[in-house]
């Protein structure tokens, strides 16, 4: 398993790189271009995700109505809130730049696939997990915006709510409940080929990187940000990432949890999705010169989750 994570993450820096010597190819605005590459990959991606959801594992998670309103409230209120206690110390423009970046990573929805992943390797609830992961991309949906609404702080580039809802039911809402209602039909299928359709979202999201990124370097923003920037940005990503995963394993021993709701609070509790961050950045920073930042954090965040929670997993499954 950490094979395959360290070659996908190698693969997003790769990206990068790229970007910054050849992003003539991520700019390019001709007739078939990256961005309508990307567009039909996320289609399909989210039309997939549908197709995976399976109606009865999600009424079997409805129950344990503790256990999903932890997750979720850490997921989209704790997250945020200890970001926004950092809000008095921004001054420059710089600052709110990179702020801003931090507080896309603390308001994107779990991660579903690892999720469910680490939480059957650790022996955990994984109905329960299944259950909310999947929930959180959909109030991500609704909820991602509006907390970034609330904090737009770019210059030049404006905040259209209504128009950024309609993109992201477009992309994301309408494939998953298509996929859904597929389900039954195709959802046998979709299960035999989960390796094919996991390269393809990892396809999809190393061309979204790259593209941004390219857009990034040609407007010239990394000139403006320094090593120390995006060395504290990994600092902070790292320090969050403990900060929230103590409280959730507090939170869950104060509410006297079983070892396998534990388990899944603290594995979907503290996930970000990459995948939905890679997406929601190309809807919400679209007019946005320095998109490619908006990727930093959740790329850090999930390069080091991947592998700090693997080896917590493997852990806790042996026990």
């Amino acid at each position: 398993m950490l094979k395959n994570i360290d070659g996908f993450i190698i693969g997003l820096f790769l990206m990068i790189l790229l970007a910054w010597l050849f992003p003539q190819l991520g700019v390019y605005d001709g007739a078939f271009n990256l961005e309508h590459a990307t567009d039909i990959g996320i289609t399909l991606i989210f039309f997939f995700y549908g197709l995976k959801l399976s109606p009865k594992q999600m009424k079997e998670g409805l129950s344990n109505y503790r256990l999903h309103l932890l997750i979720q409230l850490a997921t989209f209120v704790l997250f945020p809130c200890l970001i926004i206690t950092f809000l008095p110390f921004i001054h420059t423009e710089e600052q709110e730049m990179i702020w801003l970046a931090m507080f896309f990573l603390a308001v994107l929805p779990s991660t579903v696939s690892s999720s469910v992943v680490m939480v059957v390797l650790a022996k955990g609830n994984m109905a329960g997990s299944i259950f909310n992961a999947s929930i959180s991309g959909l109030i991500g949906i609704i909820v991602t915006p509006l907390w970034i609404g609330l904090f737009w702080t770019i210059d030049g580039a404006s905040f259209n709510f209504s128009d950024i809802m309609l993109s992201l039911v477009w992309q994301i809402l309408i494939p998953v409940v298509g996929g859904l209602l597929l389900h039954k039909y195709l959802g046998a299928i979709v299960k035999r080929n989960l390796k094919i359709l996991a390269r393809f979202d990892k396809l999809i999201i190393l061309l979204i990187v790259y593209k941004s990124f390219s857009k990034s370097f040609s407007s010239g923003l990394f000139d403006e940000i320094s090593l120390g920037d995006i060395s504290l940005i990994g600092i902070s990503t790292i320090t969050l990432f403990g900060i929230v995963y103590g409280i959730i394993l507090l939170l869950a021993r104060m509410l006297k949890f079983n070892r396998e709701d534990k388990i899944t609070a603290l594995f979907c509790g503290s996930k970000k999705s990459l995948v939905h961050g890679s997406v929601f950045s190309k809807v919400l920073f679209q007019n946005v010169a320095g998109q490619g930042l908006f990727l930093i954090p959740i790329m850090l965040y999930h390069s080091f989750q991947l592998i700090v929670v693997s080896f917590i997993a493997a852990r806790k499954g042996q026990q």
